[in-house]
């Protein structure tokens, strides 16, 4: 239901309550410059030294904050989130709001587990010493989340970075800007106000705030908006995370169930008016495949959206007038329209469209889409699918539909991509269990759950050791005798588990 003033949030109605907060949407929300960010950096540090994060009650009770915050305030996300991407309420709920809950509650569960050194397997030096590996918070990060889904791309990293026992400064995209003054409010309502603080820097700052010289710099985003971050940051020294956009294909192949093929693809695609990271950019199948492909993505655009699109309320628009005339020029410039083309640029508004005839060389097979756009192009079978993918970047994701095993793991194996889904779409970067990230061009370094935890923590090798048997230890001191070094040349072979000869020392 979307949020009226005056009417009572979804969540309270369910809760028995007559009222809840509320924020008023549209307001001005002041700007933060980087001089006000670098003294929210020094609060947050000041934080940090005060060892008030190290606990896991305090990371526990900021995390459990954090799903009291998206369940009271459902309504009020729904509302910004449609003014911003027209996005209908299913969507928010079910691909931002969910997500975000499932991810902190299985951090809180799995907390105490994640903050306990590990052990390592000892050798035959140092079978009475305690060797481990302690995950320690890394200080402040920065987390710099994505317009397409800008609750769950500025909340999921900022669990991993609680859970680990950070304090975070978020940049929501000044894209979605309902969204992003609706986290400004209603963060420091429910989160510690001295180690958790949302900025508004914009786009224009944003190399100036990431220069700030923060622990680490979380970035969700495209390539070009994550190529200046990497390189401000590079320039203090500071290690990234980046999870990048790219063109992610997916294949079909002549042998599986076309109709479920269709539908995943279609959802996958036009959800959220295709701006997703993770949606299939383009469709590679033999010639034999398209025009059936074509009529079952048709049937399924009718059955999702109606025969008018534009009217649906469960499609959306472009998020900005520069996104939407990007994705109609490349949409012109390329290929065949066989289903949709239709622009209504006073509403942002582009149809669900598919594409065929397109070629390698095409306008829209050299950009990333973010934007409701299918091109189809033609490979004789599965062999010329894997060069064409391999002739590419590395993408983000790899998809691959057909009832042949064989073909899954041909995809699967013989291509390089963050992620890979065989006969489905999207779905792998939903399961908290999962690392999501990407490689080479699709980005570096990874989230979700744990990998979430060890992303925002630094592993320290640490080795507890006595000053016993200082008899054989005194062998590495100089002066250097060949007795000496036979002896721990023997050491070293006598132990089947020797990781070095060195480790005698």
């Amino acid at each position: 239901m979307t949020s009226v003033k005056g009417k009572v949030c979804c969540a309270c109605q369910r809760n028995g309550r007559k009222t809840c907060r509320r924020t008023r949407l549209g307001e001005p929300c002041l700007k933060t410059y980087p001089l006000e960010c670098g003294l929210l950096l020094r609060r947050a540090r000041a934080a940090f030294r005060s060892g008030r994060t190290a606990q896991e009650g305090f990371r526990s009770a900021q995390l459990e904050a954090l799903v009291r915050m998206l369940g009271e305030h459902e309504c009020d996300f729904v509302d910004a989130l449609g003014r911003d991407l027209h996005k209908p309420r299913f969507e928010t709920i079910m691909s931002e709001l969910i997500l975000v809950k499932d991810e902190a509650l299985h951090a809180v569960a799995n907390l105490r587990k994640w903050m306990q050194p590990q052990h390592v397997e000892r050798t035959l030096v140092t079978t009475l010493d305690e060797t481990l590996v302690v995950s320690e918070p890394l200080g402040v990060v920065l987390i710099i989340g994505a317009w397409c889904s800008p609750v769950r791309q500025s909340l999921g990293p900022l669990v991993g970075a609680i859970a680990a026992g950070n304090c975070a400064l978020i940049h929501p995209y000044e894209h979605t800007s309902h969204t992003a003054e609706l986290l400004h409010r209603l963060v420091p309502s429910y989160l510690d106000n001295e180690c958790y603080h949302v900025v508004l820097a914009g786009g224009n700052n944003l190399a100036e705030v990431v220069e700030l010289k923060f622990d680490h710099v979380f970035f969700i985003g495209g390539r070009e908006d994550g190529s200046r971050v990497a390189q401000a940051a590079a320039r203090s020294l500071t290690p990234v995370t980046l999870v990048l956009g790219g063109k992610n294909p997916c294949y079909v192949d002549q042998q599986c169930d076309l109709a479920a093929a269709a539908r995943r693809i279609a959802w996958a695609r036009f959800h959220n008016a295709g701006q997703s990271l993770v949606a299939p950019d383009y469709v590679l199948c033999h010639a034999d495949v398209t025009e059936r492909l074509v009529q079952a993505l048709k049937c399924c655009v009718m059955q999702f959206y109606g025969t008018d699109p534009q009217e649906s309320r469960s499609f959306g628009r472009m998020v900005n007038p520069e996104s939407f005339n990007r994705t109609r020029d490349l949409l012109w410039r390329s290929g065949k329209v066989v289903v949709g083309g239709q622009v209504v640029e006073a509403e942002r508004y582009i149809a669900p469209t598919i594409l065929t005839n397109v070629v390698e060389t095409d306008a829209i097979m050299q950009h990333d889409i973010t934007g409701p756009v299918l091109p189809i192009l033609n490979v004789d079978g599965v062999d010329e699918a894997v060069a064409f993918i391999n002739r590419q970047e590395k993408p983000l994701c790899v998809y691959a539909y057909s009832s042949d095993g064989k073909v899954i793991s041909r995809l699967m194996n013989e291509t390089s991509s963050g992620a890979f889904c065989s006969n489905d779409s999207v779905l792998q970067s939903m399961m908290v269990a999962l690392p999501f990230g990407g490689v080479g061009a699709s980005g570096m370094g990874s989230h979700h759950g744990r990998s979430s935890f060890d992303t925002f923590s630094h592993r320290k090798s640490c080795l507890l050791r006595g000053t016993r048997f200082e008899c054989v230890t005194c062998l590495r001191y100089p002066p250097y005798e060949d007795r000496n070094l036979s002896l721990m040349t023997w050491a070293s072979a006598l132990s089947q588990r020797s990781q070095g000869w060195c480790q005698i020392l």
